[in-house]
Formats: structure tokens, C-alpha cells, sequence
């Protein structure tokens, strides 16, 4: 219970505001009404306007409310979700006036997860997207409702597959397919590929991305296989910049933890570069045993990621 005048009027997705009807109605209902859900930070309310007018209404002082922790563009998502999950419907226009403000602050997430966050069809979130002009600044993957990153080319998922099956060959073909966001038929041509020592993105394909300005990769060896030496890998900070993106990860207890011990555990050569000269000469080895045994440790982490079996000693 906390006081009714200590709480902001929330951000809306309704853009016309509440139905003093429906206010009224609420407050003429004797039972118990759910709590509204209310932002921690800045007591902003995410979802119960009109559970909170109708309160005011009949006098009250305090109200009880759920605390959401997170920021503001992902407590509007929650607000556009509660809205259509329960109380009163948004319409139309309320709805598509939700999915491009979630367009313009999630340009990853897929059509289909702007949809299901909007209460639209997916077409209906392409046609949002083509009108906001998106496909002149597209990002080169997107998130789905399932909170997975995919590639929009399916030459970035055969390189993610080309990296794993170069470095583990055993690989399950579901599980490497699963990661990289395409087909198992594609991750079976993929294996085949750097089998005989191809590079996993067929000819035609790759041409198609020189033709769009984007980079090719070379052909993956054969034999022994080290992405990181590879230089294909993005950068720390763009990974994990993606996984903060991730509606599964940013929404969940869980997931909030992961990020954070990802955040606090994951260096570039950037983050260790200024150390070496301050290190004590007499620390370096004992330094250097520790950092080794992280690496082995990290590398287990990565082949249990990839392959989905347990690497034992």
C-alpha cells in the first residue's frame, strides 16, 4: 500500500486518455480490485489509470500496487501488454500507435514479437515498419517472441554454424541450427561445406552481400579452428548490447541476473590492455595461471553453449 499522491500518471498508450465511464463503474465495484502495477524508480504508473481515478474517486488515500523494475521504454511495452491482456481493449489506432513508438526504440525485435506485444498481425508490423522507412537502417538480426537473436541473412546463421561445426564436427545438427537461427537442412549444407574445407556461405549468396556493401569472410580451413583468432566474432560490447535487448532476458529475474553476471565477468583486450604495465613483475605469473584458468573455464562454457553437452575434465 503506498500513498496515492506520491504516484505519476502513467505514460499511456492511450492517446486519449481514460474512459471516465469505465472509472466510474470501477468505483461503484465492491470487491477487491488487482493491484496496479507501478514503475519502482519513479513511481511512474505502468498499468491502473483507471483503477487509480476511480480510487481518487471514492476518496481513498493509499492505494496497493506491483513494483516493476526496469526502464522506461521497456515499462511501456509492459503497459501496451497489460492493456490488451485485460480491462479496457485499446483500440486500433491506440494499438498501432504502440507498435511504432516499440518500432523506434526496438528496431530489432521482429514483426511477429511487435505484433504479439501490440495486439496487431504481423503484416500489419511490416507495413509499420516499411512506412517508418526501417529498411534503410535495418540491423543485421532481430529478436524474436521467443526472445532468440536471428539473423535477417541467412549467411550471418551459416557462419554462427560454420564457427561451430569447424570447432566441434560432432555437433548435433538441431542444436547448431537452433543457435544459429536456421534450418537444419541449411546447418546439414553448412557441415557438409567446411567438411570438404568451403567456406559454409554458398558463391551466390555471397555475392549477394557484395553486392549490398557488406564484407565477405574467407573460406573456414580445415583442422583446427579458433573464431576469436578469426577476428569474426563482434565485439563485447555489441553482444552483450544485444542480449540487453533481449525481451526474454530484460523482463525476468533470471534474466536480469544473467546479464548483469555477463556484464561483470565478460573482458575485451580493451579492459586488460592498461594493466599490463601496472601489474607487479613478481604477480604476472601467478596472474597469468589465473587468467589461463578462466579462459579453459570460459572455453567449457562455450562448447556447452554451442553443442548443448556437458564438457567434463
Amino acid at each position: 500500500m503506498v500513498p496515492i499522491d506520491s504516484i505519476i500518471p502513467a505514460d499511456s498508450p492511450r492517446r486519449d486518455g481514460e474512459d471516465p465511464e469505465h472509472i466510474r463503474a470501477l468505483a461503484e465495484f465492491e470487491g477487491a480490485l488487482p493491484p496496479i502495477l507501478v514503475r519502482r524508480d519513479n513511481s511512474q504508473v505502468i498499468d491502473g489509470m483507471h483503477r487509480l481515478k476511480a480510487a481518487i474517486l471514492n476518496g481513498r488515500y493509499e492505494i496497493e500496487v506491483r513494483f516493476f523494475d526496469g526502464d522506461e521504454n521497456a515499462a511501456f511495452v509492459l503497459a501496451v501488454e497489460a492493456n490488451i491482456a485485460h480491462g479496457l481493449p485499446l483500440s486500433l489506432g491506440d494499438r498501432e500507435s504502440a507498435a511504432q513508438r516499440i518500432l523506434e526504440v526496438y528496431p530489432q525485435w521482429s514483426d511477429r514479437a511487435i505484433a504479439g506485444a501490440a495486439g496487431l498481425s504481423p503484416k500489419t508490423v511490416a507495413a509499420l515498419r516499411r512506412r517508418a522507412g526501417e529498411d534503410t537502417a535495418a540491423p543485421d538480426a532481430r529478436v524474436g517472441r521467443d526472445g532468440r537473436v536471428r539473423p535477417l541473412s541467412t549467411a550471418e546463421g551459416r557462419r554462427i554454424a560454420g564457427e561451430t561445426f569447424a570447432h566441434s564436427p560432432g555437433a548435433s545438427l538441431r542444436a547448431v541450427a537452433r543457435t544459429a537461427g536456421i534450418s537444419v537442412s541449411t546447418a546439414k549444407d553448412v557441415r557438409d561445406r567446411v567438411s570438404r574445407g568451403e567456406d559454409p556461405v554458398p558463391p551466390k549468396l555471397r555475392a549477394l552481400e557484395q553486392g549490398a556493401n557488406q564484407p565477405r569472410t574467407r573460406d573456414i580451413p580445415r583442422g583446427d579452428h579458433h573464431p576469436a583468432r578469426d577476428g569474426g566474432h563482434r565485439g563485447k560490447d555489441a553482444i552483450l548490447r544485444i542480449l540487453q535487448q533481449d525481451p526474454s532476458l530484460r523482463f525476468t529475474e533470471t534474466g536480469r541476473l544473467l546479464l548483469r553476471w555477463l556484464a561483470t565477468h565478460a573482458i575485451g583486450p580493451e579492459d586488460w590492455a592498461d594493466r599490463l604495465d601496472t601489474m607487479p613483475p613478481h604477480s604476472r605469473a601467478v596472474v597469468a595461471d589465473l587468467a589461463i584458468g578462466c579462459a579453459e573455464a570460459w572455453r567449457e562454457f562455450a562448447e556447452e553453449l554451442r553443442t548443448g553437452t556437458r564438457v567434463t575434465a
